[in-house]
């Protein structure tokens, strides 16, 4: 065995086995972690594992939307982050891509045709559906956090989930002063003045597409 790893994000068991041999037929010899929430994921891309490849099931329990996919992507460093799910909701794979991700599959695909696609992605490749692109508000929703720096992006993300400035201070070890250091650049950048006017800068990012689909 190698030394490579698969993070493999899905709350059901089955999938996740399933999801498991994909992966690991298109990288030989690796070894699959399977967690059930974005936070297990977190964590396992925190413990600086050797991870090549991650796979997303959208609707984990702690998602909230494309809250799931940005925490993952922040902690990512790069390793490309592949978006699974059982919705067809329009609109999915337009937001996983608009947010950075490598690329998103159907649970439906046979398993050899998500063994190629990852093989794809793990080839430098995105991949989504033909006929999805990115809707204006979600690339300019993008565009406004592209410039935002680690530390401020998980602000950010701590003030979407509705945290005080103490709260947020203690979740990132840091000093109640740094996080507003933290927001006033936010601000500036995001080019508004208050928390109300950031979380409407991004709100195209918040809200869920797949609202009330399974995933």
């Amino acid at each position: 065995m190698n030394g490579d790893r698969l993070l493999i994000a899905d709350d059901h068991p089955l999938t996740r086995e399933g999801l498991s041999l994909a992966a690991r037929a298109a990288l030989p010899g690796a070894q699959a972690i399977g967690v059930g929430t974005v936070g297990e994921a977190v964590a396992a891309l925190q413990s600086r594992r050797t991870i090549r490849l991650i796979l997303l099931d959208y609707a984990l329990p702690d998602s909230e939307g494309f809250r799931g996919l940005m925490r993952v992507l922040h902690v990512a460093d790069g390793v490309p982050v592949v978006i699974v799910t059982a919705s067809d909701r329009p609109g999915l794979a337009e937001g996983a891509m608009a947010l950075g991700a490598a690329g998103f599959l159907p649970k439906t695909l046979p398993l050899d045709e998500i063994s190629t696609v990852l093989r794809e992605v793990l080839a430098g490749q995105r991949h989504f559906p033909a006929s999805a692109a990115p809707a204006a508000p979600l690339a300019a929703a993008r565009q406004r956090i592209s410039g935002l720096s680690r530390a401020q992006y998980a602000v950010l993300l701590a003030l979407a989930d509705g945290r005080s400035n103490k709260q947020i201070a203690y979740d990132l070890s840091v000093t109640e002063a740094t996080v507003k250091a933290h927001l006033t650049a936010v601000f500036r950048k995001l080019k508004v003045t208050n928390r109300t006017q950031a979380l409407l800068a991004i709100r195209p990012l918040l809200e869920d597409p797949a609202s009330g689909q399974g995933g």
